[in-house]
């Protein structure tokens, strides 16, 4: 049975629709930085869609190729996630998404290192003739955060993000957007296939004492 990291970490992964406070320790990713509306057909987010798949179906299958990894078990790759800021701001504008600045992530297994994923790199330029120099090796801790699910489409997470913030604010928190910490959506529902009302997306905010 492959190892899934949505069964086996689900207070990462599966939370309630109902505000809590977690703490994220440090995880690695492939991640794609960018800028732009995700909904731009060929835009920027989605040719990052293309290259993080590709990187990280080739880590997957490595092992039915020439590459042995140190330490690999059979896993399924985990979701598509993505850190959301607008410049200059503390707060997402959803109505203005041509500004948005987003980096895409998918996890990495903690057996994939820096060899690893620098194989991968130029295995998958190589297989798909495809330039995947923008794909990084991206290590990142979280840290204390307010987590919920939100259910629905992602033009309506307004809501449950303010039920977040007067959560966090009930427990002594305020959020703490800034350059290096970010509004933070995990998406377990593939947007291609599952009408907006249907959507499950795991929404996180970073917080400190207030």
């Amino acid at each position: 049975m492959a190892f899934d990291y949505k069964k086996e970490y689900r207070e990462f992964y599966l939370p309630p629709a109902k505000p809590g406070i977690i703490d994220i320790p440090p995880m690695n990713f492939l991640a794609v930085k960018g800028i732009g509306d995700p909904n731009e057909t060929g835009g920027a987010y989605q040719q990052a869609m293309g290259l993080l798949y590709g990187a990280a179906f080739t880590i997957k299958m490595s092992r039915k190729g020439s590459r042995v990894i140190d330490g690999y078990f059979d896993y399924v790759v985990p979701p598509l996630e993505g850190f959301w800021w607008n410049e200059g701001s503390t707060a997402i504008d959803l109505t203005h998404k041509e500004h948005f600045h987003w980096i895409s992530l998918i996890r990495l297994p903690d057996f994939v290192r820096h060899a690893d994923f620098f194989w991968a790199i130029q295995e998958a330029t190589k297989k798909k003739k495809q330039d995947f120099s923008s794909v990084e090796f991206f290590t990142y801790q979280e840290g204390l955060c307010v987590q919920c699910m939100h259910l629905g489409s992602y033009d309506e997470e307004s809501v449950t993000i303010a039920d977040m913030e007067a959560f966090a604010k009930s427990q002594g928190y305020i959020t703490d957007i800034s350059s290096t910490r970010y509004h933070h959506e995990i998406y377990l529902s593939d947007a291609r296939k599952v009408p907006p009302e249907r959507r499950k997306t795991v929404l996180r905010l970073p917080i400190k004492k207030g």
